[in-house]
């Protein structure tokens, strides 16, 4: 990871000045990674709605995309029923999976930045867990108190619960403590997962196909009331990130080095938990529990463009959207007609990344 140097002697200048880490961002610089990721990105949205059951000409939906977005630019389009299966099904599955991913990926890489530890992930505070527990109570007891919403409502309320539950036994002496919160995290994590195992093994049958696949996650049945408040809660706790990106740089002195460069370590260390606690919870409430994301991607990341914070957190949230898009893709393509949950195919491309990054580290 970048280190930042610690002065010599305390300074009247501010942190946002002092604190900032050395870039790598390869030959191409940070603004041409954003550039082509985002590129590739939007060709990747394009295409991926193309794929399926049915497939559609990349060409044909670009028109149907753009006469929807922008019907002055673009006057006809094909119609009929590509049309709704381009508009009504795949568009708003692939832009709910983009957004997805980003959070996911922007998390991890704030996570192994605040807690200082490379395998930190939602799974750390308990939020992940606490969402599926809260969703898989409300499939399996078959209510729906707030109709269509009351499934991602309760994965929220899940996650909430299960992360301030994990930071009210982390705090000693009034501060965060960055190894109680793990261990309490991981503790956590591991009593949800048990009573959400119990609860699914001792439901009728009908009912744990539905529960399981929402575990693993998944984007099936996704529609456009789904996609917005993730998309606004993502795109904008990303943003927040990014402008504490230089703060959180600091902290890779530790806490009396973040300190000593007038970083309030304590405060800044709650309030990026909690937002991290606040996107997983929505992502985890109309996707499911995936995992490896919020660990492979910001690594990925860090190996080709360096750890500065300031790149790290925007190029991973854009290549976590890239990476689940195409994952999507798989999921619904590989075992035809029926689906892989994405939790499944996360877990096989992030298993060997992880064994890799421990051989790497051995050498």
């Amino acid at each position: 990871m970048s280190r930042v140097s610690e002065p010599s002697a305390p300074s009247s200048a501010p942190p946002r000045e002092r604190t900032a880490a050395p870039a790598r961002s390869g030959r191409l610089g940070f603004a041409g990674l954003i550039l082509l990721l985002g590129a590739v990105l939007l060709v990747s949205l394009v295409v991926a709605v193309g794929l399926g059951p049915v497939s559609i000409p990349a060409g044909d939906v670009a028109r149907m995309l753009g006469h929807r977005l922008a019907p002055w630019l673009v006057s006809e389009a094909p119609a009929g029923p590509q049309s709704v299966i381009v508009l009504d099904i795949r568009f708003p599955r692939v832009l709910l999976g983009a957004v997805v991913g980003a959070g996911l990926a922007a998390v991890g890489a704030v996570l192994q930045g605040v807690l200082r530890n490379p395998l930190a992930d939602p799974y750390i505070i308990g939020a992940s867990s606490g969402a599926s527990l809260g969703a898989v109570l409300v499939i399996l007891a078959g209510v729906s108190p707030f109709g269509p919403l009351s499934l991602p409502l309760s994965a929220f309320a899940g996650a909430m619960a299960a992360f301030g539950f994990v930071l009210g036994i982390s705090r000693r002496g009034g501060q965060l403590a960055p190894t109680r919160l793990i261990l309490a995290g991981v503790a956590v994590a591991a009593l949800t997962e048990a009573v959400t195992s119990y609860i699914v093994l001792t439901t009728p049958d009908k009912e744990v196909r539905t529960a399981l696949f929402w575990t693993l996650g998944g984007l099936s049945g996704t529609q456009w009331r789904d996609v917005g408040v993730p998309a606004v809660i993502v795109l904008s706790a990303t943003a927040w990130f990014v402008t504490r990106a230089t703060l959180l740089n600091a902290l890779v002195l530790g806490d009396e080095g973040a300190t000593g460069l007038g970083v309030e370590v304590d405060r800044l260390r709650l309030r990026l938990i909690t937002v991290s606690a606040l996107v997983i919870g929505t992502v985890v409430a109309v996707s499911g529990g995936i995992g490896f994301v919020a660990l492979m991607v910001p690594h990925a990341v860090r190996l080709a463009a360096g750890a500065d914070n300031r790149h790290l957190v925007p190029l991973s949230a854009l290549t976590g959207a890239l990476l689940l898009v195409w994952v999507d893709v798989g999921a619904r393509m590989l075992n035809q007609p029926d689906e892989i949950p994405i939790g499944v195919i996360t877990a096989v491309l992030g298993s060997p990344f992880f064994l890799f990054l421990l051989i790497r580290a051995d050498r």
